[in-house]
């Protein structure tokens, strides 16, 4: 079997690994031929491909971004989009399947290419939001929160030398995981995140309160943050490639809206793509690994439409379908959990 790998949309930490997982399976155990796919969807598309032999592999779990690159290319749109033009390009180079490397954007695509055309497709689910349903987690979410913790960590030093509220934003779109985890690992005053509107009373309220003990307050907000009323989350740089609102700027809406009302010095920091960016962590190369392991084994069982998942700590298959219908979404009990330490 001859396979081509994509990465497509966001870059995150253990892209390679998921490459080199599959690799190393296919050549040992399958004999498999595999090339990859520059840009993503773009790469399919545009037929530009190069192959993928063992020796490129070497090395390559820990390091970040993707030796394949990335874009936000919809295949259904070109001159070589659609199901028959991908097809046809698959047939004229010998590829048998196609791996995608995505979030809910790739994976979507990924889905119709299959229900419309029956190109044969696995998906493999990558996204630092930790958004996608059918998985637990998904690689690229431990190293971001990693990297916003280490963040909160840094702010709450020169908050405290100045007596400052800092406000940090990170990513998750539409849900608040990264926020949680992070603000939790930090000791955050407050957790903003879009599954649990807030008023900005209720926000000057924790600080004020944490201002009355003499601390400095630190509050984390997930980009895709609302505030009550609100119907749309915070977006002011248009759409990407898939008709989605480019999120991003709620910290430098909330730090003056905190300093108004509380008095109190606030800055805002947004912290944006450093959290895609560097080495993964430990469980992030062993999570990516694994997934790249078991979607070799889910093409030679013919698993077509399928995602490769986590579940509890084992590997498993579910229909793409699945994946995408809905948000992953930070439940109320978990939310519940932190709001005791706010404040």
């Amino acid at each position: 079997m001859k396979i081509g790998i994509l990465t497509s949309g966001g870059d995150c930490p253990g892209l390679n690994a998921v490459i080199r997982g599959m690799v190393l399976k296919g050549v040992i155990s399958y004999d498999t031929e595999f090339v990859g796919f520059r840009n993503g969807w773009r790469g399919v598309v545009e037929e530009d491909l190069m192959p993928i032999v063992r020796h490129d592999v070497r090395g390559l779990a820990k390091q970040g971004g993707t030796i394949l690159g990335s874009s936000r290319t919809n295949p259904f749109e070109g001159e070589g989009g659609g199901p028959e033009k991908i097809q046809a390009m698959l047939d004229r180079n010998g590829i048998d399947a196609i791996v995608a490397i995505g979030g809910e954007g790739t994976l979507t695509a990924a889905r119709r290419l299959y229900d419309e055309g029956g190109i044969k497709v696995i998906g493999v689910p990558k996204t630092i939001d930790n958004d996608l349903a059918a998985t637990d987690y998904s690689f690229g979410f431990d190293t971001a929160v990693q990297i916003a913790t280490e963040a909160i960590d840094r702010l709450r030093t020169t908050a405290d030398s100045h007596g400052r509220c800092m406000v940090l934003e990170v990513m998750g779109r539409h849900v608040g995981w990264i926020a949680l985890h992070s603000g939790m690992a930090g000791g955050a005053h407050a957790i903003l995140i879009p599954e649990q509107p807030q008023t900005i009373e209720q926000i000057t309220e924790w600080v004020e309160s944490v201002r009355d003990r003499g601390r400095a307050p630190l509050v984390v907000v997930a980009e895709g943050f609302k505030f009550e009323g609100m119907e749309e989350a915070h977006s002011h740089k248009g759409l990407d490639a898939f008709n989605r609102p480019r999120l991003g700027g709620i910290a430098e809406l909330l730090a003056p809206m905190i300093e108004e009302r509380t008095g109190i010095e606030s800055r805002a920091t947004v912290l944006g793509h450093i959290q895609r960016g560097g080495e993964p962590t430990a469980f992030d190369r062993v999570l990516a690994t694994r997934l790249g392991m078991a979607a070799v084994d889910a093409a030679y069982n013919d698993a077509w439409g399928s995602m490769v998942t986590l579940r509890g700590t084992s590997i498993a298959t579910v229909s793409i379908a699945d994946a995408v219908g809905t948000l992953n979404q930070v439940p109320q009990a978990r939310y519940d959990e932190a709001k005791i330490l706010f404040g």
